[in-house]
């Protein structure tokens, strides 16, 4: 995994304390696409457990696969018994027991997109479900919006993430669905779009931020004075759209070769 994949382990209890949780909504969605009741799941890139929560205190059986051992950390503190852990990346989970559901919580873009899908098949039943969300948080006011990218150009061009396919934000279906369409692996392709507004303070807003890739890996002076800088540049109340892009798929129930073999490269 890159540097920056793996950079939020200092900022663990920010994460926690500074990014918004998932809603209920989320979690209904994902179920009325399952069609049937789903036992157990498995989390790629838990962070703290922002999406564990919702999924087990639905009752799922969750196992949460997480790389950095601080992000885990942080995770145990918050989720309910039902929930087990495992430090790895995605790439070390081997293929065993399947479930009905694997889902990845913004964070299925740190991947390697080799066999990525492949892989995915392998680790779910027959018609399971797959399924990834997030979206970027982004300044509601245009303004403000545009006071902060001047206040951080010196250090950042973009803290957002481009889309690891190329897909343009105009075109409708954006990735990873692209991604899925392709896939031998996957059919019943479905994206879906909550919208969702976060106001909080200037000085949370900055919080926020500290759990932004793009800041943790610029040098510390650097990082501080982008803070300093962004700050000035805001009111003291923050409006966000933090809207959430849901994508759905379900596992071939037959054909696609032997999952199982593949996932094992």
């Amino acid at each position: 995994m890159s540097g920056r994949a793996l950079s939020f382990g200092v900022v663990a209890e920010a994460y926690e304390r500074f990014r918004p949780g998932y809603p209920v909504e989320l979690l209904d969605l994902v179920m009325a696409y399952a069609g049937r009741p789903v036992r157990t799941a498995l989390e790629i890139g838990a962070g703290t457990g922002k999406a564990t929560r919702l999924f087990a205190r639905r009752g799922i059986r969750v196992t949460a696969t997480e790389p950095d051992g601080s992000m885990l950390a942080e995770l145990r503190e918050h989720v309910p018994a039902n929930v087990s852990t495992v430090q790895a990346a995605f790439e070390d989970v081997r293929p065993g027991e399947r479930y009905g559901l694997v889902y990845a919580a913004a964070a299925l873009h740190w991947t390697n997109p080799e066999n990525r899908w492949s892989r995915m098949a392998a680790l779910l039943e027959p018609d399971g479900v797959f399924a990834s969300f997030g979206g970027p948080i982004r300044l509601a006011d245009p303004a403000v919006e545009e006071a902060v990218r001047a206040a951080r150009a010196a250090f950042l061009e973009s803290d957002e993430i481009p889309s690891p396919d190329g897909t343009p934000p105009e075109q409708e279906m954006q990735w990873p669905g692209t991604e899925l369409q392709r896939s031998e692996w996957f059919i019943d392709v479905q994206q879906a779009l909550i919208e969702r507004h976060v106001t909080m303070s200037a000085n949370d807003y900055i919080g926020y931020l500290s759990t932004v890739s793009a800041y943790l890996v610029l040098p510390l002076p650097e990082r501080q004075q982008a803070f300093s800088r962004i700050l000035r540049a805001l009111p003291d109340r923050v409006e966000m759209t933090a809207d959430i892009t849901l994508h759905l798929a379900r596992r071939r129930s037959q054909g696609g070769g032997s999952p199982g073999r593949r996932a094992a490269c």
